[in-house]
């Protein structure tokens, strides 16, 4: 049967090969009879002499017994069906259904049964907004004409162009055959009026830009509707081929994409240089809070430590005071002695600074003496000094 064999009745069915046999048989027998009229006696012809009259009743024999053979023959033929893959066969017993066959060789009652065969394989599709002229990869698709089915009106008042393509297929050939009359044209007016509802509860940024999500809400509001109607069918996919502004403001809509996209790239812009230089301001000012706490938490450790150090050498001091401040002041020349360029040495008996020679300098260098200012009293004096 073809792609939208809805309504299997009403419609003038093509001769079967067992009636085209009968239609021969049936003008053959007529055939006869007329040969058979044309040289009986009293026919136009002259009657020929010495011919035997025939009885009448054999001839009725005859065509009885060809009559039975060739509605045998068509009952045979009518008995016996087959199911392609992909389809199934529906029975109707004196107009009522009865069974549902599969694919193979199945029988049924002839002139009781009636079979309607439907496809429920094959994938059917309706097209909005256009009409596909050619099959294959290098289709023709034809616009014109078809604004009605394209043209919609959106929530915010503006008018928008859309073409989308409806698959299903049969999951119930019974609900497919006599729930509804016409099913292809249930599913034209079905999607038309789920989309158009969609479409006018959207703003149009909002429909161009969540198409998907448009197609998935219509395919389900498409099929809790068709179920509803109990058609039979499976709605698998709907796709939105294309969904532009209408032609004569179609310049105009482009100019606002573009400056949308264009302010849509400076903030991006804006937002990467924010992202670049603000974590980093504030990465550089925690480090700087940081720095700041380490240094405080340095500095107070360190007093503390030294004030454990000069409360532990003041014990030592008050334990022994000569030996503590004899070891101070060689801990301190220790430190200090490193450092000096010049050195003086001087003795308590002498009142001037001797001559040394500077072994700093690098050999092959000039030699010369080195003198020092006047020069203490003497080493018991200093120590004497620092008693007091």
């Amino acid at each position: 049967m073809p792609m939208n064999e809805q309504p299997p009745w009403g419609k003038k069915k093509r001769p079967s090969p067992s009636e085209d046999f009968l239609a021969q048989l049936i003008q053959k027998i007529r055939d006869f009879f007329e040969q058979q009229r044309e040289s009986a006696p009293g026919g136009d012809g002259p009657e020929q002499p010495g011919a035997k009259k025939q009885s009448p009743f054999k001839g009725g024999g005859m065509f009885f017994g060809l009559i039975a053979v060739a509605l045998a023959i068509q009952v045979v033929f009518a008995s016996f069906f087959t199911i392609a893959p992909g389809e199934v066969g529906v029975i109707l017993r004196f107009g009522q259904y009865n069974r549902t066959t599969n694919p193979g060789l199945h029988f049924k009652v002839p002139y009781i049964e009636q079979l309607t065969k439907v496809n429920v394989e094959a994938v059917r599709k309706e097209e909005f907004g256009f009409r596909s002229r050619g099959p294959g990869a290098a289709s023709i698709f034809d616009r014109k004409g078809y604004d009605m089915e394209s043209l919609m009106l959106t929530g915010d008042k503006n008018v928008i162009e859309m073409a989308w393509i409806v698959q299903y297929k049969v999951n119930d050939p019974v609900k497919f055959l006599f729930k509804v009359r016409d099913v292809p044209q249930a599913v034209r007016d079905l999607s038309e009026m789920v989309v158009r509802r969609l479409v006018g509860n959207m703003d149009f940024d909002y429909v161009l830009g969540n198409r998907d999500s448009l197609a998935a809400d219509a395919r389900k509001q498409l099929q809790r509707e068709l179920d509803r109607l109990e058609a039979g069918l499976n709605v698998f996919t709907i796709q939105l081929q294309d969904i532009n502004p209408p032609e004569p403001v179609r310049p105009a809509f482009n100019e606002v994409n573009e400056a949308d996209q264009d302010m849509k790239r400076l903030v991006n812009e804006a937002e990467k240089i924010y992202n670049e230089i603000i974590p980093k301001a504030r990465g550089s000012a925690k480090q700087i809070v940081e720095e700041a706490h380490g240094y405080a938490v340095e500095r107070v450790n360190r007093a503390e430590g030294e004030v454990a150090r000069f409360k532990a050498i003041l014990e030592e001091y008050r334990g022994s005071e000569q030996v503590t401040r004899q070891r101070m002041f060689l801990e301190t020349m220790e430190d200090i002695l490193p450092k000096v360029e010049r050195l003086y040495i001087m003795e308590g008996s002498q009142h001037s600074a001797l001559p040394l020679i500077n072994l700093s300098q690098r050999s092959g260098e000039g030699q010369r003496p080195v003198s020092a200012p006047q020069a203490p009293a003497s080493t018991s004096q200093m120590e004497q000094k620092e008693q007091q």
